[in-house]
C-alpha cells in the first residue's frame, strides 16, 4: 500500500532512540523528509547514517532541548527555511517521573514541561503552516490511562489527552487531524534499563498483564503512527489508541 507520504515533511521529536527513532526510519522509508529531534547529537546522526543507508532522505537534524520555550518555534522557522512546509508532527519525546505522594511544584513544573508543555508548543508553532495547506498531521505518543502510582508523565500525558481531543475538534474542518498513541510496553531504554531490567521481571509483568505474551518492538508503534500520518487516514481524528498486546482494561 503506498501511503502517499513521498515529500511529506514530517517532524519527529525524541528520535534519538526507541519509539521515536522507530517512527522517524518508518516514516523515511515510506519517502518521507523527515526532521529529527533530540538532545544526543550522536544518537541523531547514527540515525541519519542508517536511514541515507536504507535509501531513504537524508534527515534534518535538530539538536535541542524541548524543556526551553523558545525552542519549538524555532524548529517550525527553521524547517519552513530549508523545505517550505511542514505536513506533520510527532510529540515522541517524553520520560517518566515517578514521584511521591508529597512530590514538590518544581517536580511536577519539570514533569509538566516536557510532557505537556513540549508538545503543545511544538504543535501550536507548526499550525500556522498547515492550517494554511488545510493539511496535516499531529500524532502525540501518550501513556496509559491506569496508572498504578503516582507519576508526573502520566497525569501530564492524560492532559495531552483532553488537548488534543479539543483541538482536532478545532482544526478537523481544515484538514488537520490529531491523534494519541499509547504505548504499553515497547523495549526501550526506559522499559528495558529502568523499568524491566531482567529477563525475570519483563516475564513476570506479562505473564501478570498482557493477554499477547509479550513485550513489543518500537516498529509496533511506528508503524500505526505511520499509517495515521497517511491522507489514507484521513477520517480518523480525536482518538486515542492503545498499542500494548491487550494490556489496558478500559478507556
Amino acid at each position: 500500500m503506498d501511503l502517499e507520504l513521498s515529500e511529506r515533511v514530517a517532524i519527529v521529536t525524541g528520535a534519538s532512540a526507541g519509539i521515536g527513532r522507530a517512527i522517524a526510519a518508518v516514516l523515511a522509508a515510506e519517502g518521507a523528509r523527515t526532521v529529527i529531534v533530540a538532545r544526543r547529537g550522536a544518537l541523531l546522526a547514527s540515525l541519519a547514517e542508517e536511514i541515507e543507508a536504507h535509501g531513504g532522505p537524508r534527515p534534518m537534524l535538530v539538536e535541542a532541548d524541548l524543556y526551553d520555550p523558545q525552542v519549538p518555534p524555532a524548529i517550525a522557522r527553521d524547517v519552513l527555511a530549508r523545505h517550505g512546509r511542514i505536513d506533520v508532527l510527532v510529540n515522541s519525546a517524553g520520560g517518566s517521573r515517578p514521584m511521591s505522594v508529597d512530590a514538590d511544584d518544581a517536580a511536577w513544573d519539570e514533569a509538566f514541561a516536557l510532557n505537556f508543555s513540549a508538545a503543545r508548543r511544538l504543535a501550536q508553532a507548526v499550525l500556522p503552516t498547515m492550517r494554511r495547506a488545510r493539511w496535516g498531521r499531529i500524532i502525540n505518543i501518550t501513556g496509559s490511562v491506569e496508572p498504578r502510582s503516582v507519576n508526573g508523565a502520566g497525569v501530564a500525558k492524560a492532559a495531552v489527552h483532553a488537548w488534543a481531543k479539543g483541538l482536532a475538534v478545532d482544526v478537523a474542518a481544515e484538514g488537520i487531524t490529531v491523534n494519541c498513541l499509547g504505548p504499553g510496553r515497547i523495549h526501550s531504554e526506559q522499559i528495558d534499563q529502568r523499568l524491566h531490567p531482567t529477563a525475570e521481571s519483563r516475564l513476570e509483568f506479562v505473564r501478570a498483564n498482557i493477554p499477547i505474551g509479550y513485550f513489543g518492538d518500537p516498529t509496533d508503534m511506528a508503524y500505526p503512527v505511520v499509517f495515521l500520518c497517511s491522507p489514507k487516514a484521513r477520517y480518523i481524528t480525536g482518538q486515542r489508541v492503545y498499542v500494548d498486546g491487550g494490556m489496558s482494561h478500559g478507556i
